[in-house]
């Protein structure tokens, strides 16, 4: 057996070597310990390999026969979404690099990549003499049709020189809108704007492959600014920008372009923004997909954002010396209700559980009445724990994170807060207790 294997070793090596190599060096090398590789399609990652980052920073991957030709992604942290960055691999040459996690990644040999970094930067450069232009308020409109004719010729050149290769996919894409006679300002602005999307094909396999698409959809939410005040609307007329842009992909890309984008509002707390996006766009395709998950996480926010009545749920409270069942909407009498789930296990817990106590016992009786839902696995030890709140409304969450009122809360994590008005509406989601404090005071 040993020789048949040995003979088919001999027989095939070109079968088992490696054709080309990605490899580079991270620097300050003692932050990163290990590289991971993928290959990406338009809705997933395929896992490729991993690489040891040394005591230098230096990594290397090795790319055998089945590395086609594509858009690659190499990450270096945790969480992965956050820490990463894209590679161009036309399957013909070696790639070197360098990162730097204050100046990004710097390609020394590749000539796709060294190409498209090369017109990203000639690009970045002609718009910020653009930027100047308007910012100096000059009036030589010889000079910005010199910039113009410099964009026009930088766009072409590079379209020239990237023939036939993967990166002129992401040249043609980020062509930008370039007037043909001067323009002042606001009617620059307004056209960029207008013209954003023209040359970005959501259809585009290597462009729905790479971040390129998340990219300009964010920037073009994020960066394009309104005459009003008003972010939120702002931001939801640029959604639907977008949308009407990407209207023509698949569901399934779609849905990995919105969904990030409802994550980042979530995270930044815009909640009417993230309901907006689920509501008009992600719900719909969330069902056409059948993505149950995807449908409970839009439907569990919304009803936990600020401003909807708290999920409602039966607990116990003293009622002329009788414990009777109640509802938490039915609950009077307070000005404010804190929610508070909370673990007889958790050491955090311990610590803000006394701090809330003597929150609420500083302030005017009956002004704040807490609500504490232990979530745990059995009940002897977070029961001995009640008696030190006498006057907390104590509720036992069996199951502890498989329980009912907690899925219901969206609960990942103890303690989680959530402070409603007299009728029971939420008005804040503190993240702890200073933050809750802070918000009561």
């Amino acid at each position: 057996m040993f020789k048949r294997l040995l003979f088919i070793t001999v027989l095939c090596p070109g079968l088992l070597a490696a054709q080309h190599s990605i490899k580079g060096v991270f620097s300050p090398a003692k932050n990163y310990n290990i590289a991971l590789l993928y290959k990406v399609t338009p809705t997933i990652s395929d896992y490729i390999s991993n690489a040891e980052i040394k005591a230098d920073g230096r990594f290397e991957f090795q790319l055998d026969s089945t590395a086609t030709k594509g858009i690659y992604r190499l990450v270096y942290a945790v969480p992965q979404e956050d820490y990463n960055f894209d590679i161009i691999y036309n399957g013909k040459e070696d790639i070197e690099l360098s990162f730097n996690s204050e100046t990004g990644v710097a390609f020394k040999k590749s000539a796709e990549n060294k190409l498209l970094a090369a017109y990203t930067n000639s690009m970045s450069m002609v718009t910020q003499s653009i930027g100047n232009y308007f910012s100096q308020e000059s009036k030589d409109t010889t000079a910005l049709k010199v910039i113009y004719k410099t964009q026009r010729d930088t766009q072409l050149n590079f379209e020239e020189a990237a023939k036939a290769s993967l990166a002129l996919e992401f040249i043609k894409a980020n062509k930008p809108y370039i007037p043909e006679q001067v323009e002042d300002v606001e009617t620059y602005i307004n056209n960029l704007k207008t013209h954003y999307f023209d040359y970005v094909d959501f259809n585009n396999q290597t462009l729905q492959s790479s971040s390129f698409l998340e990219e300009k959809m964010l920037n073009y939410v994020f960066g394009m600014s309104s005459e009003s005040k008003n972010d939120v609307a702002n931001y939801k007329k640029n959604i639907d920008v977008v949308y009407t842009a990407m209207e023509n992909a698949p569901n399934e890309v779609k849905r990995i372009l919105l969904f990030d984008l409802w994550q980042q509002m979530a995270d930044l707390g815009f909640e009417s923004v993230a309901n907006y996006i689920a509501e008009n766009y992600l719900m719909d395709i969330a069902v056409s997909l059948n993505d149950q998950e995807l449908l409970h996480a839009l439907i569990l926010y919304k009803n936990i954002s600020r401003g909807n009545e708290a999920p409602d749920f039966d607990l116990e409270i003293k009622e002329n010396d009788k414990l009777v069942t109640k509802k938490l909407s039915q609950l009077q009498g307070a000005e404010n209700y804190v929610v508070v789930f909370w673990s007889s296990g958790c050491s955090h817990c311990l610590d803000e559980i006394p701090q809330l106590k003597a929150f609420v016992q500083s302030k005017e009786k009956d002004l704040i009445q807490v609500v504490a839902v232990g979530l745990e696995d059995e009940s002897y030890k977070w029961k001995d724990l009640t008696y030190s709140y006498p006057n907390f409304i104590h509720v036992y969450g069996e199951g502890k994170w498989d329980n009912e009122i907690g899925d219901a809360y969206g609960v990942t994590a103890t303690p989680t807060y959530f402070v409603l008005d007299k009728d029971k509406k939420i008005i804040s989601k503190p993240e702890n207790i200073e933050e809750l404090k802070l918000f009561l005071k």
